[in-house]
């Protein structure tokens, strides 16, 4: 904690001065962020960093693997859901951007098995990616290039999982929401763009 206290100080003397209007205006405005972001909880993939991103620019939604549940409106705990729902039909974001990433210890757990520590949920929420893992088992593929595979398909199938929430799929339809998959590699610093042939293709710096 003590940390994160000399973090917030330094937060206060260096970048509060310099955004106090921004958080102002922020708090005056409400928030209308353009972009909503899926991404992996994993604390070495943050996305306001990769992109570069200010205060009140992204939405962002960070969850075990970077997945999308299928749209199933019930009386259970939601919590991504609930997030994309508020993002898409509340602020009305232009863009959705479900981003995966290297060396994933979600998908590490859906290919090889959760750690009796994180038995309790971690294994039932990565059921969510079986067709990845089915798909990453397939024996044309070598093993050592199983994980990242399966890391590209969970953000295919996160993309086609948003596509079940009516009110996103009439959106993309509507042609006022778009649906982007990315992929960051953590000891590259490289973000991968899914392409329309199902390819990822390195950005362009």
């Amino acid at each position: 904690m003590d940390d994160l206290i000399t973090g917030y100080k330094r937060f206060r003397e260096v970048a509060w001065p310099e955004r106090k209007q921004t958080f102002e205006r922020l708090a005056a405005r409400g928030q209308k962020p353009e972009t909503l972001v899926i991404a992996c909880s994993d604390s070495r993939v943050d996305p306001q960093m990769i992109f570069d991103a200010g205060p009140g620019e992204m939405f962002i939604v960070r969850n075990v693997a970077n997945l999308v549940p299928p749209y199933q409106p019930d009386a259970n705990y939601h919590g991504t859901s609930a997030a994309i729902e508020f993002a898409v039909r509340v602020l009305k974001v232009k863009h959705v951007v479900v981003m995966g990433h290297a060396q994933c210890g979600g998908v590490h757990a859906l290919l090889e098995g959760a750690p009796p520590e994180a038995g309790d949920f971690v294994g039932n929420w990565m059921t969510i990616a079986e067709p990845a893992r089915r798909m990453a088992q397939d024996a044309s593929i070598p093993p050592e290039a199983r994980q990242r595979f399966c890391e590209q398909c969970c953000v295919k199938l996160s993309l086609f999982n948003l596509g079940s929430f009516p009110w996103v799929a009439e959106r993309v339809a509507a042609g006022d929401l778009k649906l982007h998959g990315a992929y960051f590699g953590v000891a590259t610093g490289q973000l991968e763009q899914l392409q329309e042939d199902g390819t990822f293709k390195v950005t362009a710096v």
